[in-house]
């Protein structure tokens, strides 16, 4: 396995943190408000969405911090979430739909950039692309 910087482990770990934090709240306390979030066009329930995203972030943070042996397998399945859920972050923008106190087209735009920094901090806490 090829040598890990300090930068990338802290990345790796705070990340980890992150996405379980961010998973218990889709299951718990900001359940609601995450179902808002869910854009109308897409398809099922909004609820499941929810929890299954919900679900999917705690799995993908435990992983991040339980497993730092297999950190390019996480980082990168973690960036294709961040990558995967981004059409929603695109349709709140689009839609002008408040949350999470992004309640201004301004907020709701720097939301926009926010995602390819996460999509970038979780490849660079996998250690891609190899040098």
């Amino acid at each position: 396995m090829p040598t890990t910087h300090r930068s990338q482990e802290l990345a790796r770990i705070a990340l980890g943190a992150f996405m379980v934090y961010a998973g218990v709240s889709h299951l718990s306390f900001k359940r609601q408000e995450f179902q808002a979030q869910v854009p109308d066009w897409f398809p099922g329930d909004k609820d499941a969405v929810v929890i299954g995203s919900g679900v999917a972030e705690v799995l993908a943070g435990s992983a991040m911090l339980a497993l730092p042996r297999h950190r390019m397998l996480t980082g990168g399945a973690l960036a294709g979430f961040y990558a995967a859920v981004f059409p929603g972050n695109i349709d709140q923008y689009a839609a002008r739909r408040d949350g999470f106190g992004l309640d201004t087209d301004g907020k709701r735009l720097a939301r926009l950039f926010g995602q390819p920094a996460l999509i970038a901090a979780a490849l660079w806490s996998a250690g891609l692309p190899r040098s």
